[in-house]
């Protein structure tokens, strides 16, 4: 692993027009097309210039600071993509809950927190198939560590309401595999367009998959890895983007914790000690579905307690945490 690195392994910028025009979404599903239909319908401009960066894994700080407590916000529900601090010194990012190849399986009928995004940001697809055409290294893990990559400046074109309505003609909402599974007309009418469209910057890191039983220290000490070199190269690439020092705000939830089975209080607690470790000024974690506030809540109860007041070695912190005996949960079924 690398220390601090301020630069990227691999950085490449798209002008999203041509980026859309040379390399347009391959969609096998006909319900994604339904969607991008409705995000570019014909004589759709495209703006900006998207960035790509794709980041080594970094080494973690040697201690861990007490956490703060204005660092973590609860959002109730999932990702709504408006900022939380509106100022000219700050930087926003969405996590993307990433497959080790970035946005691989985003024209398949699967509708999950990754898809939705790519669906949701079309050129996302397009900025994948560019990536495959020129050769191009995207894997977001490998054998020498999380290799996260960074995607800024895309434009979110259209909403996809994915809740139960059966009136709407979605009676088990469009979440996951009853996405494909719905007609194109309960799409299209879940689908609304944003005029203008919004702008999004990415962190795309892939949490373990197939755990069971305790977590292993490895394991523990891996995520950490992985969250804390998205967030870190989040602000090392905000401070680029700004032109000086930014402050970076994360939205993130329950990173791994659907179809892997993630255990919901370790993820939570652990991206909570990477975004003290990496220097976020936000961490708005977003706690999906009623009751999802809990794990968050007990997360931030068992990390302070764990580092009390004062700064803990970052080697105990993962030997205390893995003394609790975290235990992996089940998939979600998509």
């Amino acid at each position: 692993m690398s220390e601090f690195r301020d630069s990227p392994l691999d950085r490449r910028a798209f002008d999203a027009a041509v980026l859309m025009a040379e390399h347009p979404p391959r969609l096998h599903n006909p319900n994604k097309r339904v969607v991008l239909e409705v995000a570019c319908p014909p004589g759709a401009v495209h703006r900006g210039t998207i960035g790509y960066t794709r980041w080594a894994a970094m080494a973690l700080t040697e201690h861990l600071d007490p956490v703060p407590g204005d660092l973590v916000v609860a959002s109730p529900g999932f990702f709504n993509y408006r900022p939380v601090l509106e100022c000219d010194d700050v930087v926003e990012w969405h996590l993307n809950f990433a497959d080790l190849h970035v946005f691989a399986y985003y024209g398949g009928g699967l509708f999950a927190q990754d898809e939705m995004q790519v669906a949701e940001h079309p050129a996302l697809g397009a900025l994948r198939e560019a990536l495959e055409a020129a050769g191009v290294v995207t894997r977001t893990d490998g054998h020498a560590g999380p290799t996260p990559v960074l995607v800024t400046g895309v434009e979110r074109r259209v909403v996809v309401a994915t809740n139960p309505d059966a009136a709407s003609g979605r009676p088990h909402g469009l979440y996951g595999n009853a996405f494909a599974a719905a007609t194109p007309d309960a799409v299209r009418l879940a689908t609304t367009p944003i005029d203008p469209p919004t702008v999004t910057n990415l962190v795309a890191i892939a949490a373990i998959a197939g755990g069971s039983g305790p977590y292993s220290g490895e394991e523990i000490r891996r995520t950490l890895v992985t969250a804390f070199t998205g967030f870190r190269a989040a602000v090392l690439e905000s401070a680029r983007l700004a032109g000086g020092p930014a402050r970076v705000v994360v939205h993130t939830g329950y990173w791994g914790c659907g179809a892997f089975g993630g255990n919901r209080v370790l993820m939570a607690l652990l991206q909570v000690a990477a975004a003290r470790m990496a220097g976020l000024e936000r961490l708005v974690f977003h706690t999906g579905s009623p009751g999802g506030a809990a794990p968050l809540a007990d997360a931030r109860t068992l990390l302070g307690e764990l580092t009390g007041s004062e700064a803990i070695a970052t080697q105990d912190l993962l030997v205390a945490i893995e003394a609790r005996g975290f235990r992996w949960g089940v998939s979600d079924g998509n």
